[in-house]
């Protein structure tokens, strides 16, 4: 349980910051403890196991059940998860409940946040069933988003997300890369 006087959490978010407007976010969400759960890289392409294929495609079928989100450039990594989504609340009008409504921490409805909320839950589940694993955990408990800003930042993250299996080997969440020495 969460305690503040133990507990020193400080929000990523930017102060002030609709999460739940029109437009695009850049997300990444990685495993508990770093975990390798995902899938490996081989000759610096990914190849997903049944977990990363969950991921894949739960991703994918998205916005089929979320008409106001626009799935963008992603790849799943062995041990995190980059996603460029897009919030176009022009299309949810008149769609009644959303799927990922909040019902933890007071997220705001139609939110990147609550999205990821549903997502990582949904993923947990179907992951957990398959490794016969109820209530073990599979994500970190918080993630990370950049509110893209304009279509270079845009192009940038999505060439970063394209190239990201061919450069494991300098990725810092790789857990096998060969940390630099410290000088004393």
């Amino acid at each position: 349980m969460f305690n503040p006087d133990i507990h020193h959490r400080h929000s990523l978010r930017l102060q002030g910051y609709d999460y739940s407007q029109s437009g695009a976010y850049f997300i990444t969400v990685c495993t508990y403890n770093r975990q390798c759960l995902f899938g490996d890289i081989v000759n610096r392409e990914i190849r997903l196991n049944e977990f990363g294929k969950v991921i894949a495609g739960e991703w994918l079928k998205s916005s089929k059940m979320r008409k106001e989100l626009i799935m963008d450039e992603y790849v799943v990594m062995p041990n995190h998860f980059h996603g460029i989504v897009f919030i176009n609340r022009d299309n949810n009008l008149g769609r009644g409940v959303w799927p990922y409504a909040p019902t933890l921490h007071g997220t705001s409805p139609y939110s990147i946040g609550a999205f990821v909320q549903g997502f990582k839950s949904t993923i947990t589940r179907q992951i957990n069933e398959l490794r016969h694993a109820p209530s073990s955990p599979v994500w970190q408990r918080n993630y990370y988003e950049h509110v893209i800003r304009d279509d270079d930042d845009l192009n940038r993250i999505r060439e970063y997300i394209e190239n990201n299996p061919a450069r494991w080997d300098e990725d810092e969440e790789n857990p096998s890369r060969a940390k630099p020495l410290r000088q004393v």
